[in-house]
């Protein structure tokens, strides 16, 4: 298995409208474990289809050595693997990427789920299991000794991978229509370590996870011994890896360490290019002065050396003669001073170049300012359906705290923050709100008119605010330009979080209490940072739910409520969930 590894060269992949992804991108992933980070839209999750063969490319080759595991960010079921698990999915594989890669790793694939399979379908043991059962039952057939192989103790096997992931009550015949989206995940990725794979790949694969199933992942991904490639934009995960390869502008570049580190180089190189950048800037200044302060004495001589001709009374011929040749001197002056100004532009742009793109957000907003101690809102006993349990869930939120809602999947906490807003009534109970706006953000997003523009959306949160205002203030949110007036139904991921938030943050009546539900879901990054400093420059009350370790304690959460088994207890950090 360490000798496990992926070689990519001179690839090559277009979408059917010809807009190029990759062109000529070659790189090499060895043993180990690798997280591959880039904004969304770079082609993260492209490229781990066209290393698993689910897409063709134009040109180029992919070679993966032993058997290959794919676990894709959107999952489907296709129809039962009918193959016994110790049978590998794929062989060795070393084949230009024209051919596929290799077959299909699992029953799941990239697509929306159908939940018409059982647990035992999805892992691959369904034929295995239906023919121990036969076997039990006093069916000797030979056909169910060889459908078994050498899995006899399979039951046992995928009860040890399924307890690792905390599946472990699940029973084999149970439909997949009653699992959470968590569940589903942590299922797909225990088929894919029955599989043994000698690579694997995975996108996103903590999505929909909340914190114990995460740190099940981390401890099971800690023990891993071949090839692992991991697109997230997970930081506790990345933190694990033993290196990152950044994808940027068709290009792989390979950092040692784990995330932390990288963050680290990438910082040091920023500030060692900007520091290129105003040295580059100096010496253009420099070169530019010089070459003026060269034509001034030119001229000067010029005009001097044509009075002293004229008054020494020299022949024409030969006072024509000085005159070209002072001319020619000075012409070939300029022309190095000129040559010495263009390669200082050149050295200035090609500095430049090496200096990332400054997407923070920098922001002031008093106007979210909530008095210390103030109560936002108060709920005594609420109660929702077969959610929260006797005699029902209390609640006080204080401005300006900052609250983490923490707890399992399906433990209602989204229920509780459409309580909070006002967009859901408690089935018992009472509510008492201090008045002020309160601002709710789903995890749809979907509080923006997508057939408006980012500057439309904008005016009709703030009609107060002067044009210029709006204007300004959305290039704080990185809205620059043409860029304020796309259509919000055309933004990014990333894009559509800035446009809400800066409508939201910013209207002419500020919220002082925030709700924000899985905000990072699907975010890349560097969205994940200007989030952060979204919220860095919020001073009223928030109540966050969210399972990402790291974004929680960029923001400062002060409290922690964990609502779990019905009840809401105050803990005193993540450690709790």
């Amino acid at each position: 298995m360490s000798d496990a590894f992926i070689i990519v060269s001179n690839l090559s992949f277009s979408w059917p409208d010809d807009t190029p992804v990759f062109t000529g991108l070659s790189f090499t992933v060895a043993a180990g474990r690798t997280g591959l980070v880039a904004p969304n839209g770079a082609g993260k999750s492209t490229l781990l289809k066209l290393i698993a063969g689910e897409h063709r490319p134009q040109g180029g080759g992919v070679s993966v050595e032993g058997v290959l595991g794919y676990l894709p960010q959107t999952l489907t079921i296709s129809a039962p693997v009918s193959a016994p698990v110790s049978a590998p999915v794929s062989g060795p594989v070393s084949a230009p990427v024209s051919a596929p890669v290799s077959a299909p790793v699992s029953a799941l694939v990239s697509g929306p789920a159908s939940g018409d399979l059982t647990v035992a379908e999805v892992l691959g043991i369904a034929p295995v299991i239906a023919a121990l059962d036969a076997i039990e039952s006093g069916d000797a057939s030979e056909e169910h000794f060889a459908t078994i192989g050498n899995d006899w103790d399979i039951e046992e096997r995928t009860r040890a991978q399924l307890d690792r992931l905390g599946l472990g009550g699940l029973a084999f015949d149970r439909s997949l229509r009653t699992l959470s989206g968590g569940q589903v995940v942590s299922l797909g990725l225990a088929a894919q370590f029955l599989r043994r794979p000698d690579v694997l790949l995975l996108d996103e694969p903590t999505n929909n996870l909340d914190l114990d199933a995460r740190r099940r992942l981390y401890d099971v991904l800690g023990e891993w011994n071949g090839c692992l490639l991991v697109v997230s934009h997970d930081r506790a995960l990345l933190d694990r890896m033993d290196r990152i390869a950044e994808l940027d502008q068709g290009e792989v570049r390979f950092y040692g360490g784990n995330f932390t580190a990288y963050e680290e180089a990438v910082r040091t190189q920023q500030e060692a290019a900007e520091r290129t950048v105003r040295s580059a800037e100096q010496e253009l200044k420099r070169e530019k002065r010089e070459m003026q302060q060269a034509r001034e004495r030119a001229d000067r001589r010029a005009s001097n050396a044509a009075r002293n001709l004229k008054n020494a009374g020299l022949p024409r011929i030969f006072a024509g003669n000085m005159k070209r040749g002072a001319q020619e001197s000075a012409g070939r002056s300029g022309q190095t001073h000129l040559a010495r100004v263009s390669d200082a532009r050149a050295r200035l742009e090609e500095a430049g170049r090496a200096v990332r793109d400054d997407q923070r957000i920098a922001l002031q907003l008093p106007g979210t300012n909530v008095p210390a101690g103030r109560t936002v809102f108060l709920g005594q006993r609420l109660q929702a359906r077969g959610l929260f349990a006797e005699p029902g869930v209390d609640l006080e939120i204080r401005g300006p705290e900052r609250i983490a809602l923490i707890g399992p999947n399906g433990a209602g906490k989204s229920t509780l923050l459409r309580m909070i807003s006002g967009e859901l009534e408690p089935d018992g109970g009472t509510i008492r709100r201090a008045g002020g706006r309160v601002a709710y953000l789903s995890q749809r997003l979907d509080l923006l008119d997508v057939e408006r523009t980012v500057a439309e959306n904008l005016s009709a949160f703030a009609p107060g605010m002067q044009e210029s205002g709006r204007m300004n203030l959305l290039a704080r949110f990185l809205f620059r330009g043409s860029r304020a007036h796309l259509p919000v139904g055309v933004l990014s991921g990333g894009e559509r979080l800035r446009a809400t938030l800066a409508c939201v943050l910013c209207a002419d009546e500020a919220p002082q209490l925030l709700l924000l539900d899985e905000p990072t879901n699907n975010l890349d990054l560097v969205s994940v940072g200007q989030l952060e400093s979204a919220l860095g420059a919020y001073e009223g009350a928030f109540v966050v739910v969210s399972h990402d370790e790291r974004f929680l304690a960029e923001i400062n959460v002060g409290r922690w409520l964990e609502l779990s088994g019905g009840r809401l207890v105050e803990r005193g950090g993540p450690a709790g969930e």
